[in-house]
């Protein structure tokens, strides 16, 4: 398969499109736990409400996104991506425009459908397609802008709530998206593997995406009706049996989505085991930062995102000198780092208590910004 250079137009143009579509779902997700309170106010929703309006989309997405990406591979990365970023913003218009709780719930399912498809669309098509020598450097500067936006989320959430327009958090998806499908119309070649057997795994799609959203059910159930409910014990037992039957299925099929001869690779197996944990704990790091903020803290919605700025400077500041040094020296030492930094930062926000509010925040929530940023990585 042929390759561009970064510097090139087709290498630009590829790298604006994986840009605009990837930060278009995540500052998505960064906003709406800003707005929630607004959100609430504005539709009437209960506590219960709030929690499947925000794992609706994640429940769908945790479910699929290993689907998305084979498709992409198989189908057309690009074919598949724009699809996805098609189904998005349908998803954030209709998001936008819902009368309740209900239909709220029902459009971030087709947000979350749009996002399996689009997210992992992203940064495959930069793997495929941008140079191997240069290729270290681009997922830099992928992941430093697509941060840079995601972290300003918050900011961006914290304004349109105290304006009372939580809902344009949806509609802003609109344009963006619109721009990403031009530029993947007209700008960007269609990149497939050719070689790949292009039959389609739909018995190991099947279980994977229903063995991961029953797991993903039931996890989000417990905080609800506790362990004890059968929607909990229930949803994760068969969850779990459908796992192992994909495990099976993948073992025997002659067409896998996912040949598990990938994890005899221990550098392979490694990588994404570090990768589980490490994002798990700054997924739920951030989540907690936000919320203690303001519920705690006595921060204001804004006041809140805007405390993110300095993770957001230095992740412009060494992104792309991380990606170039990943490209000269190997990644084995910065993988090293970044893990260690990220645990340092969760240990220090582990022991911030009751605070003084904005005032102390350089002594408290400042540190944790740096470390995390820095494991980013």
């Amino acid at each position: 398969m042929a390759t561009v250079s970064l510097g090139s137009p087709a290498g630009k143009w590829i790298m604006v499109s994986a840009i605009l579509a990837s930060a278009m779902a995540f500052i998505d997700g960064t906003a709406l736990n800003v707005v929630l309170p607004a959100l609430q106010q504005s539709l009437d929703a209960k506590g219960a409400d709030l929690f499947w309006i925000l794992n609706a989309y994640l429940l769908m997405l945790a479910s699929l996104i290993l689907i998305g990406g084979s498709l992409g591979d198989k189908l057309g990365r690009k074919k598949v991506f724009m699809i996805g970023i098609f189904i998005f913003i349908t998803g954030s218009a209709l998001c936008g425009l819902s009368p309740g709780v209900f239909y709220l719930i029902v459009f971030r399912i087709i947000q979350g459908i749009g996002g399996a498809l689009m997210i992992p669309g992203s940064l495959s098509l930069i793997s495929s397609s941008i140079d191997a020598k240069e290729r270290g450097k681009a997922i830099g500067t992928w992941s430093a802008i697509t941060t840079v936006v995601t972290v300003g989320g918050p900011v961006l959430g914290g304004a349109l709530a105290d304006a009372g327009l939580w809902r344009y958090i949806f509609f802003i998806n609109i344009p963006i998206g619109i721009v990403a499908l031009l530029i993947l119309w007209r700008k960007v070649a269609e990149s497939k593997d050719d070689n790949t057997d292009q039959t389609i795994d739909f018995p190991g799609a099947i279980s994977i995406a229903s063995g991961l959203a029953l797991l993903t059910f039931g996890f989000l159930r417990m905080p609800a009706v506790g362990f004890n409910s059968w929607q909990v014990y229930g949803s994760l037992a068969l969850g779990l049996l459908l796992l192992i039957v994909f495990i099976w299925i993948e073992g025997t099929s002659k067409h896998p989505m996912m040949p598990l001869n990938l994890f005899s690779n221990k550098t392979f197996s490694g990588i994404n085991l570090l990768t589980f944990f490490l994002y798990a704990g700054l997924g739920g790091g951030m989540l907690f930062m936000s919320l203690n903020m303001v519920q705690v803290q006595g921060y204001s919605q804004l006041q809140s995102g805007l405390t993110f700025l300095p993770f957001t400077v230095l992740m412009i500041s060494i992104a792309r000198y991380a990606g170039a040094i990943a490209d000269k020296k190997g990644p084995r030492l910065l993988l090293i780092i970044g893990p260690a930094l990220a645990g340092a930062g969760l240990l220090i926000l582990s022991f911030i208590k009751q605070t003084a509010g904005p005032s102390d925040y350089w002594t408290s929530f400042f540190p944790v910004c740096l470390f995390l940023a820095s494991a980013c990585h």
